[in-house]
């Protein structure tokens, strides 16, 4: 796939054309049409890209969400590290339950990935709880 390149936008205020007369108006209010879906395509750019959608992802999410609440990582929106121990033990609880209802359609390697994960945020549950 081509990146595309970044570039610059020239824009023409001058109020008379190449003639000297008055510009049309209906130049004007397109204008601001073109410049907001440049905009958007700008922001879609500059967006991560979000992981591959399976099994490990959403259990990385969740810990991540465990790991936010046990106040071990920053909130993303606040910048802020803050502790919620009952929302901590809930995300906990979430994949110790995916873990048993998946029990036996797992891989090898996401039956691991899940077994580490939940000892790890036990731990850290118990350190924060304590």
């Amino acid at each position: 796939m081509a990146e595309k390149e970044k570039g610059f936008v020239i824009k023409d205020k001058r109020s008379l054309d190449e003639k000297g007369d008055l510009k049309d108006r209906r130049a004007k209010e397109e204008a601001p049409k073109k410049e907001a879906k440049q905009e958007k395509g700008a922001e879609e750019a500059d967006r991560i890209p979000l992981p591959e959608v399976n099994f490990n992802s959403l259990i990385f999410s969740l810990s991540s969400s465990a790991l936010l609440h046990l106040g071990e990582i920053t909130d993303p929106h606040t910048g802020q590290k803050k502790k919620d121990i009952p929302l901590a033990k809930h995300s906990i609880d979430i994949i110790a339950m995916l873990k048993d209802k998946t029990k036996g359609n797992l891989t090898e390697e996401e039956q691991k990935f899940v077994e580490s994960i939940l000892a790890d945020l036990r731990w850290r549950y118990v350190r924060a709880a304590g």
